[in-house]
């Protein structure tokens, strides 16, 4: 399982999200351009100390991540796909999250037949990228039988 973060925008929700690829051991892939630099002080406060156990790759587009990724990829987005608990999850999957103002752009999404959603109530636009990100990662986790511990 891998997650990968499609032209990232704000440091504290890219932070959150290296402490659960930290926590679960869960490669973490950054496809430029960032909205930051990783040097930000937002983004090392957020990931606190746990950034030398994440194993962070950084791509200058998304060919470049498709080129070394042999599995599938699973784009998430709230706009449609497969809900949550009915999606069948894959153990070499690279879970796809767009950028936090604007989600996985149309022409990104066409690349791609796997889509998943989480269902949430009509009056909520989307959720936070690093909430869906977890709850993304660990229904993968779990489904494909890869908990940590």
């Amino acid at each position: 399982m891998k997650i990968v973060l499609y032209e990232p925008e704000i440091p504290p929700n890219t932070g959150n999200i290296a402490r659960l690829c930290a926590a679960t051991g869960t490669p973490l892939h950054l496809i430029e351009p960032l909205g930051f630099s990783l040097e930000d002080k937002y983004l090392k406060r957020a990931g606190l100390d746990y950034w030398p156990h994440v194993d962070v790759t950084v791509h200058p587009d998304l060919d470049h991540f498709l080129e070394s990724h042999d599995g599938g990829v699973v784009c998430s987005s709230a706009r449609g796909g497969t809900l949550l608990h009915d999606f069948a999850f894959e153990p070499d999957d690279a879970i796809l999250i767009g950028p936090e103002t604007r989600g996985i752009p149309a022409e990104v999404l066409d690349r791609f037949t796997r889509h998943v959603r989480i269902p949430i109530r009509s009056a909520v636009r989307s959720l936070n990228q690093s909430t869906a990100t977890g709850i993304l990662l660990y229904q993968a986790l779990g489904r494909t039988g890869q908990l940590p511990g």
